[in-house]
């Protein structure tokens, strides 16, 4: 399944609603697709789709999605990557009237570049090849985020390893 998500900002971002929609109509997405549309004014005909989803179902589709793809605001990546997925970011552009100036387009390109966990698509004509080459693409990037406990967690298992290593 491949979830969604255009955020929850007042301006409609119906250019990836529709390219994604565009997408499964042409068969060019095989699996199960669900959008949250947000203040998009276009509506779905081809995926299943709801304007705005509780915090706790949100969280279950992007668990249960293979592809999380999101517009360029932080909340809705971040989600993805605590998970462990590399999300595909789309970010609005002023040009599109889809927010108040392109600092989604600057913030996302930022951290594809410093943290090399997520995939930043710009042009709607690459989406499809994106989703396409999806798990080609995340395997040779880092996936989501380390986290202190979980860096804490590796260090102490191979010092604990160690420790019994001589004991065998």
């Amino acid at each position: 399944m491949i979830f969604v998500t255009v955020g929850t900002h007042e301006q409609p971002f119906n250019r990836l609603v529709e390219c994604i929609d565009k997408l499964k109509k042409d068969g060019d997405i095989q699996e199960e697709v669900i959008i949250q549309t947000g203040y998009s004014t276009y509506e779905p005909q081809y995926c299943k789709w709801q304007k705005l989803f509780p915090y706790q179902e949100m969280l279950k589709l992007v668990e249960e999605a293979r592809i999380v793809i999101t517009h360029g605001g932080p909340s809705s990546f971040i989600m993805p990557l605590q998970i462990g997925k590399t999300p595909i970011v789309v970010p609005r552009r002023h040009e599109f009237n889809e927010h108040v100036n392109d600092h989604q387009v600057a913030f996302s390109k930022a951290v594809a570049e410093r943290m090399g966990t997520i995939i930043v698509v710009e042009d709607m004509d690459k989406l499809g090849e994106t989703i396409a080459g999806y798990e080609e693409i995340i395997s040779g990037m880092e996936s989501g985020l380390k986290t202190n406990n979980s860096r804490f967690n590796e260090e102490l298992e191979k010092i604990v390893d160690e420790m019994f290593e001589g004991r065998k």
